[in-house]
């Protein structure tokens, strides 16, 4: 088995454009952008992958082939960073096609991020975690029996609590659940985060998720030292503008 890690899951391109706001629109109480500056990237899944390729990693993507034209627009205040809105082109993606035909056995560990928009379905999800040692799950889909071969789960509290009533036992001793500035906690404990200036939360998730599986890895699979490490790598990214990588930390 190579040291490459697959990531599979549905990506969009995120875009942020940046503003100033100095005035009302005279027609209706709204305020008046003017345009200064756009930023795009990978988003979702892809964001996963390129946060891989922040740490040094060799990953690879199996994603939606049109996410370019799946975009999330945020329209934010340059100075103070302040998100007036953000609009979403396309709600649902394709499913994805030639699923058996990929050797999952080429990789050290599957990465699913799932953001539910129509990629995956939970029986796909079921299979890649049947054929595979190694499998990372974050879904925005309620957690089920589907998922009960995967080998962790990060989901954020949230997400949590609105699927714990659907998680079988042990499935609750591999979710590793994120507490935003608190850190993250896998059963009973909570592993703290460094406190930081937050800028922007956008694709913290991800980088999260990018971190805690490297060190996992690296670590010859002790999945606290991934813990950590993840939320140092979130920590990293919250206190930029828009979806940033991980940037001057190794596992």
């Amino acid at each position: 088995m190579s040291n490459k890690i697959l990531v599979i899951g549905d990506s969009c391109l995120d875009e942020f454009v940046y503003c100033h706001c100095e005035r009302l629109c005279p027609e209706a109480p709204v305020p008046v952008l003017d345009i200064i500056s756009k930023v795009s990237n990978g988003g979702m899944a892809a964001n996963v992958a390129e946060n891989l390729a922040s740490l040094g990693v060799n990953g690879e993507l199996i994603t939606n082939t049109d996410f370019q034209s799946f975009t999330k627009t945020r329209y934010v205040e340059f100075k103070t960073n302040h998100m007036f809105c953000r609009i979403d082109s396309k709600k649902r993606v394709d499913r994805i096609t030639g699923l058996q035909s990929i050797n999952l056995n080429e990789f050290a560990a599957i990465i699913i991020s799932d953001y539910d928009k129509g990629f995956l379905y939970p029986e796909d999800i079921k299979y890649i975690s049947e054929n595979h040692p190694i499998t990372f799950l974050d879904s925005k889909s309620r957690i089920g029996d589907w998922a009960k071969n995967v080998t962790f789960i990060k989901i954020n509290e949230k997400e949590y609590n609105q699927s714990k009533d659907y998680i079988d036992s042990n499935l609750h001793d591999r979710c590793i659940v994120t507490l935003g500035e608190k850190g993250a906690k896998l059963g009973d404990r909570v592993f703290p985060t460094k406190q930081v200036d937050i800028m922007d939360l956008s694709g913290a998730g991800d980088s999260f998720l990018a971190g805690l599986v490297v060190k996992f890895l690296v670590s010859g699979g002790n999945i606290e030292e991934g813990i950590k490490f993840a939320n140092e790598c979130a920590a990293s990214v919250v206190s930029k503008r828009g979806v940033s990588k991980i940037s001057g930390l190794r596992a």
